[in-house]
């Protein structure tokens, strides 16, 4: 740019305080929620306003130093100032005191030829200005990124654990990430995506990304947290489902969000915990998903997502006792307790590979008794012995059952 003389440096050192003052004049004139700023806020925003108009000339005198003089007058800002104001209001602010430097600065010029050079290098300089104020909110949002991420990270953390000794400490770094303390809880375990390479698509170079936006555009909460080679993720479970007609496997997971998040991982199962009442109790729903992926491998045709407690008996052959415990306590004990003689009819009928008339002639009873004590056992533990699955369930159960009662086995493991 063309020099100005010394004269009109003069002339724009002794009214740098001078526009300053007309440019917050400007903006509260302008701006409906400038008044609402504090004294102490308005007063932090004229000296930004005052260093921003003195660093204009001194970068006149040296534009070299643009990135050093624009960078300055927001750091320089009170810290109360950088909290309270957000980058759409600091644009505006931005854009006036521009508008202002554009009216007043080229007036004090002593030439035309000087003139042209001060409208240049308001315009320049505002432009410079812009770009400073951006990287400043730029860099505190990268910074409030990564110590989110660390808080996230220490939450999920502390979840699977357990530890009674920090429930203070969870529910309130929970609650700095966004989490409603009153929210019921589920989890997930999956493999987590892929790293997209190219990062202009949406989930760029952070393949968490995605599985952010899933959760958005579900209107659920949601913390991520690896754990091992897998991602894990705590969820607000709404089991509220729409009137329309539903995905069939909802009936499995029980939520239309879960479907929409199951989509979000990577290849491979996805295991769903059991709702719990809160973020406290969610260590439960993160030990039985995290106990239903280590033994899903052994079903190969489990759905995705599947259910932890779908994978009961899996989970008994990975050594999982809280899942033994589970199969005796919620589908052996109600058979035996129920008589009737619900548990040899349902191994007499497995016996009989399903066969209806050879089951009942081996328990010298008629076919439709034998129908009438399924649905019996259906309706005590929601497992049909007709169903693979069911009778999968049934038969590990009563199996257990047996060895507890004969000393084989440990006495079920009551922890949860």
């Amino acid at each position: 740019m063309a020099r100005v003389s010394a004269d009109t440096y003069r002339r724009l050192e002794l009214a740098t305080g001078g526009v300053a003052s007309a440019g917050v004049a400007e903006m509260s004139a302008r701006l409906p929620w400038f008044d609402r700023l504090t004294a102490e806020q308005r007063a932090g925003v004229l000296m930004v306003t005052q260093l921003g108009a003195a660093n204009f000339v001194a970068w006149l005198r040296d534009p070299d130093a643009t990135p050093r003089l624009t960078a300055e007058a927001f750091r320089s800002a009170p810290p109360d100032l950088a909290r309270q104001m957000t980058l759409r209001q600091t644009v505006e602010l931005v854009r006036i005191a521009t508008e202002v430097f554009e009216e007043r600065i080229p007036a004090l010029a002593g030439s035309r030829s000087e003139r042209a050079t001060l409208v240049a290098a308001v315009l320049r300089f505002g432009r410079e200005v812009a770009f400073a104020a951006a990287t400043v909110y730029a860099s505190a949002a990268e910074a409030r990124g990564a110590w989110d991420a660390r808080l996230e990270a220490l939450v999920v953390d502390a979840v699977v654990r357990g530890d009674p000794h920090t429930a203070g400490a969870v529910l309130s770094r929970a609650a700095a990430l966004g989490w409603d303390p009153a929210a019921r809880a589920r989890v997930l375990v999956g493999n987590p995506p892929a790293t997209d390479p190219d990062p202009r698509r949406p989930s760029g170079p952070d393949p968490l990304h995605g599985v952010r936006r899933a959760a958005y555009r579900a209107g659920t909460a949601v913390l991520l947290g690896a754990h091992g080679r897998h991602l894990l993720m705590i969820m607000s479970a709404d089991e509220e489902r729409p009137d329309d007609a539903p995905d069939p496997r909802e009936e499995r997971c029980g939520s239309l969000a879960v479907l929409t998040l199951t989509d979000a991982f990577g290849p491979g199962a996805v295991v769903a915990g059991p709702v719990v009442a809160g973020l406290l109790e969610a260590h439960e729903s993160a030990a039985r998903a995290l106990a239903g992926h280590r033994a899903v491998a052994a079903w190969p045709g489990a759905p995705r997502p599947v259910d932890a407690d779908d994978l009961l008996p899996e989970r008994v052959l990975a050594g999982d006792r809280s899942a033994a415990t589970t199969l005796v306590e919620e589908v052996a004990r109600p058979l035996r307790e129920a008589g009737g003689s619900l548990t040899e009819t349902v191994e007499s009928y497995l016996d009989h590979a399903g066969v209806l008339e050879a089951c009942a002639r081996s328990l010298y009873v008629h076919p439709n008794t034998v129908r009438y004590r399924l649905r019996r056992v259906a309706d005590l533990t929601g497992s049909h012995p007709g169903d693979a699955r069911g009778a999968t369930l049934l038969r590990t159960a009563i199996a257990l059952d047996r060895l507890r009662a004969s000393g084989a086995t440990p006495e079920p493991d009551t922890t949860p």
